[in-house]
């Protein structure tokens, strides 16, 4: 089993070549398809859409919010293809961290001139082993 940051190392590896190849201005749609694909083909499992149940006050919600990509059941990926982040595309993928209690997702925002700008990780009580 890989580690979360060889996950993540090959996630950016992945999303980085695509935004090199094909650039900002596509559908959000586009590039979730491509990088699942590209994921896949590196030998990772990979979930698009994945429907994520959540308990709140007391009650079940058999679909509380999607998940863009879910890569061998411990990376979310959130993809965005905007001109910019916002600081609630960052909370957004914070709460969806909490709720799920995993420590880490990537948020990727293809619509940005440079791949780099539109990276970044989101941890909820996470270090990495080697930090």
């Amino acid at each position: 089993m890989r580690d979360l940051e060889d996950l993540a190392r090959i996630a950016v590896d992945c999303g980085f070549h695509i935004h090199s190849s094909l650039g900002p201005g596509l559908l959000e749609s586009v590039y979730e398809v491509i990088l699942a694909d590209s994921l896949a083909e590196r030998g990772l499992s990979v979930q698009r859409q994945k429907p994520i149940a959540i308990h709140f006050n007391g009650r079940y919600f058999d679909e509380g919010f999607k998940a863009d990509l879910l890569v061998e059941d411990r990376l979310l990926i959130e993809l965005k293809s905007t001109e910019r982040l916002l600081a609630v595309h960052g909370r957004q993928v914070l709460t969806y961290l909490k709720l799920l209690d995993l420590p880490l997702r990537l948020l990727m925002n293809f619509g940005c001139a440079t791949f780099k700008e539109g990276a970044k990780r989101v941890v909820n009580n996470y270090r990495p082993a080697d930090a």
